[in-house]
C-alpha cells in the first residue's frame, strides 16, 4: 500500500511543481499590476520625474532634449522675453536668438517643488536657480516657475511654462 501511495505521489509531483511555478508567475504578475496601478493612482512621482528631466536637460544646455519634453503647441510666458511664445517653435527660435549674445546655461537646479494633479493635468511649481554665461559674464538667476503637464498616451508632457523672477532677487 505504501509503495502504491509513493508511486502515485512521484507521478503527480511534476504536475505539482508546474502548478507551483504557475502560481508563482501569476503572483508576480499581480504584484506588478499593483505597482503599475499605484503609480497611476498617485502620478506625482511621474510628474516630478518629467519635470526633473526638463530641468536636467536645460541645465546641460541640451536644447533638443529640453524641447522634446514639450508638446508642439505648448505656450511659454518668460519674464526675459517681451511677448508670449505661442508654441514650441517660437521658443526654439527665441533660444536661437540668444546665441549671438553668447548665452550658455552652465547649470540649473530645482527646489521647493510641488505637484498638484487634476486628472490628466498636473501643475508643477518650483524655485529655480540657473547659472548662465553671456558675453557680459557669468550670472545667477533666481526664478519661480510653473509647468503645466498633460498626460498623453501614459506620458506626462509639458503644455505650458511660466517663468518669473524670484521676489527680492
Amino acid at each position: 500500500m505504501r509503495l502504491l501511495v509513493i508511486a502515485r505521489l512521484v507521478s503527480v509531483m511534476p504536475a505539482l511543481a508546474l502548478m507551483s511555478a504557475l502560481f508563482a508567475c501569476q503572483d508576480q504578475e499581480v504584484r506588478a499590476a499593483g505597482a503599475a496601478r499605484s503609480t497611476a493612482d498617485d502620478p506625482t512621482t511621474d510628474v516630478r520625474a518629467a519635470a526633473d528631466s526638463i530641468v536636467a536637460a536645460f541645465g546641460r544646455q541640451d536644447s533638443v532634449g529640453y524641447f522634446s519634453r514639450f508638446a508642439p503647441e505648448a505656450s511659454f510666458v518668460l519674464h526675459t522675453t517681451p511677448r508670449r511664445l505661442n508654441n514650441r517653435a517660437d521658443y526654439e527660435a527665441e533660444w536661437q536668438s540668444w546665441k549671438p549674445a553668447g548665452f550658455r546655461v552652465r547649470s540649473c537646479s530645482s527646489s521647493d517643488q510641488r505637484v498638484q494633479v487634476f486628472g490628466d493635468v498636473a501643475i508643477f511649481t518650483h524655485s529655480v536657480r540657473t547659472e548662465v554665461t553671456t558675453r557680459d559674464g557669468d550670472s545667477t538667476l533666481l526664478e519661480r516657475e510653473t509647468i503645466v503637464f498633460q498626460r498623453r498616451d501614459g506620458r506626462w508632457i509639458a503644455v505650458h511654462e511660466h517663468l518669473s523672477p524670484q521676489p527680492g532677487s
